[in-house]
């Protein structure tokens, strides 16, 4: 089984930024597209940013485009979601996993809460 461990989540103002960690436990990281997503209260899971396994290609939903980085390290297996400019509407457990594209879901990981107070 896949290890996911995400960090980084915290209380920050309107406006305010974090930077969330997710750390693989997964010898092929390398090769594997990989996501951030989120859960707020009542709503299902929804995809933030992807990022692709070579080039770095990354995609955003349209509610975070210009405002979420997605980035990842490869050697230390390692996916990043800068957020800046955080709105109340960002508030949500945010977890990491395999992009859906390319394969099933690894098992989840605890997340990371993100609360951002207006």
């Amino acid at each position: 089984q896949v290890q996911l461990v995400e960090s980084g989540g915290g209380l920050v103002q309107a406006g305010g930024s974090l930077r969330l960690s997710c750390a693989v436990a997964l010898s092929t990281f390398r090769l594997n597209p990989t996501g951030w997503y989120r859960q707020a209260p009542g709503n299902q899971r929804e995809l933030v940013a992807t990022i692709s396994s070579g080039s770095g290609r990354t995609n955003y939903a349209d509610s975070v485009k210009g405002r979420f980085t997605i980035s990842r390290d490869n050697p230390k297996k390692i996916v990043y979601l800068q957020m800046n400019s955080l709105k109340p509407d960002d508030t949500a457990v945010y977890y990491c996993n395999r992009d859906q594209t390319y394969g099933s879901f690894w098992m989840w990981g605890q997340g990371t809460q993100v609360n951002v107070s207006s």
